[in-house]
């Protein structure tokens, strides 16, 4: 059998062998998982394959379970049609389903919940069922996703098959937040873009969609308790109601999938003032918003109680990035505020941000702002703020030595939208950079890829994060070692996968390049 994990010898009991980075590059799943032991046969789904649930402490009721499994057999029996009636596999060949354990009873899904998997696939012969053991049903989601990728069509068979049975894979993420940013401002995402993106955020094991909702272009979401919000839409098409947000957590969630939602203050926010006029400085002069006008501190807060009736996550987005206050010190009014309340521009940059900050406390948030915070004034942010990086290297390292938590999306590396990065720069950006002490590499949380949506919309958002955002995927996912020490020895691995994608319906452009280009001429698409 080979061996891709790690471990120490067991008194001689059991030696496990290390697999050079060969091994790793031939074998086709990704993230790669923290342990995995394989053999030399092979298993066939068989027609009545099922999901078995007894000794699990997890009743689904709410049927998460049952439509993640439903979802499985789709997906590995989507690729073409299999003959059931072919006799050439003997009845000890035939995998007739998955047995699945869940240890706790309780579905919540929330930040740091366990998300670790077992998973055992026999040799013909033993009993047959593949044994998927999870604390929770998150890491059964995930185990099943692992899975899909064992399954393969036989074209001499006409069948799924299993190969390189038996298979034994433990595993477990690096980091809780592995998260990827959609932007429904610059350009309006239909529901069902979005959840296409859900979907195959669940197939590379991404557990945070980071909603940046609204921003100085457009404002598309209902709020009930600031109805003319959505004034700022671009069109009455472009919009999403409250039950449209709903159905987005809610689809997500039944996927593993968190939602930040975000509400970028106070710049970004012109679209705002299209509904509530008063938010802006003044008509010539329309963002950040009015810092001297308590009306915009009664909005923030209702806004963000209607937030808190949908977006369950424990952290709330408050952006706080690119602020100008030159519209301040140049409007007759706030310049008058500032001068009564002894502030300057930065100061009142400064009084915003930790006034919204408290309102998001009051509904019960805890708040992520983007670095610019941090860098000016970082020993005032709540000691539970999240401080997401993004515009260069060395940040994290800083936040962690102040003792905050840090989210990483490095803009030279893991923005998508810039074209020109690589997969390869994508895959090499290492979170934990310069941060050696195991008590401040906790305090980095994780990860994010960011879709920014000037030049995207439903048209080409999918190759456009794919297949780039699986390389940062599988770096916030698998341990250390796992991870390739030379991008180039995952190609192979990463173009199986980006196919895969194509296979289930995702639109993953081309490994070979940058971000969503198309095909150089006629090939397989293996090596593309």
């Amino acid at each position: 059998m080979g061996k891709i994990t790690v471990t120490n010898l067991l008194l001689g009991l059991l030696i496990h062998v290390i697999v050079v980075c060969a091994d790793v590059k031939n074998l086709n799943i990704w993230p790669m998982p923290s342990s995995v032991s394989y053999g030399h046969n092979t298993l066939y789904i068989g027609k009545d394959f099922k999901l078995k649930t007894d000794q699990s402490k997890y009743a689904d009721a709410s049927g998460i379970l049952k439509d993640g499994f439903t979802r499985l057999v789709d997906i590995i029996k989507a690729a073409h049609v299999i003959d059931y009636n072919n006799p050439g596999s003997s009845s000890s060949s035939i995998l007739h389903g998955i047995h699945v354990i869940v240890a706790s009873p309780n579905d919540e899904l929330q930040y740091g919940v366990d998300e670790s998997y077992n998973l055992d696939v026999p040799v013909p012969g033993k009993a047959g069922f593949a044994l998927l053991k999870a604390e929770t049903i998150y890491g059964a989601l995930h185990g099943l996703q692992t899975f899909s990728q064992l399954c393969h069509f036989n074209f001499s068979m006409r069948a799924v098959e299993v190969g390189q049975v038996p298979w034994t894979i433990s595993d477990e993420p690096r980091f809780s937040y592995r998260g990827l940013l959609i932007d429904t401002s610059r350009h309006y995402l239909p529901l069902p873009v979005i959840k296409k993106v859900i979907d195959s955020m669940a197939y590379a094991k991404l557990n945070v969609l980071h909603w940046h909702i609204v921003d100085s272009q457009s404002f598309p979401l209902e709020i009930p308790s600031y109805p003319k919000l959505w004034n700022g839409a671009y069109s009455i098409e472009e919009r999403y109601t409250v039950a449209d947000a709903t159905e987005i957590v809610r689809y997500a969630q039944r996927r593993g999938i968190n939602v930040l939602s975000e509400l970028d203050v106070p710049g970004h926010a012109r679209s705002w003032g299209f509904g509530y006029p008063s938010l802006w400085p003044s008509d010539k002069c329309m963002e950040p918003l009015d810092v001297s006008n308590e009306f915009t501190f009664k909005l923030i807060d209702g806004v963000l109680s209607d937030f808190s009736k949908i977006f369950k996550y424990k952290f709330v987005h408050l952006g706080g990035d690119e602020v100008d206050t030159h519209c301040w010190r140049k409007t007759s009014h706030v310049r008058k505020w500032l001068k009564k309340k002894g502030m300057n521009g930065t100061d009142a940059y400064e009084y915003f941000v930790l006034r919204a900050q408290k309102i998001a406390l009051s509904h019960g948030y805890e708040v992520v702002n983007w670095e610019e915070t941090f860098n000016h004034f970082g020993s005032k942010l709540d000691r539970k703020t999240v401080v997401h990086n993004w515009l260069g290297g060395g940040v994290a390292e800083r936040v962690v030595a102040a003792g905050l938590r840090c989210i990483v999306s490095n803009q030279d590396k893991w923005y998508l939208d810039h074209l020109d990065t690589t997969w390869q720069d994508f895959y090499s950006y290492e979170p934990l950079t310069n941060i050696t002490s195991p008590t401040k590499q906790k305090l980095v949380i994780g990860g994010e890829v960011c879709m920014w949506g000037e030049t995207i919309d439903g048209s080409d958002i999918e190759q456009t994060i794919w297949p780039r955002a699986a390389a940062a995927a599988e770096r916030l996912w698998s341990s250390s070692h796992q991870i390739a020490k030379d991008a180039q020895d995952a190609y192979a691995r990463l173009s199986h996968f980006r196919c895969l994608l194509n296979q289930r319906g995702v639109a993953a452009a081309p490994v070979v390049g940058y971000g969503r280009m198309a095909p150089d001429g006629p090939g397989s698409c293996y090596m593309q």
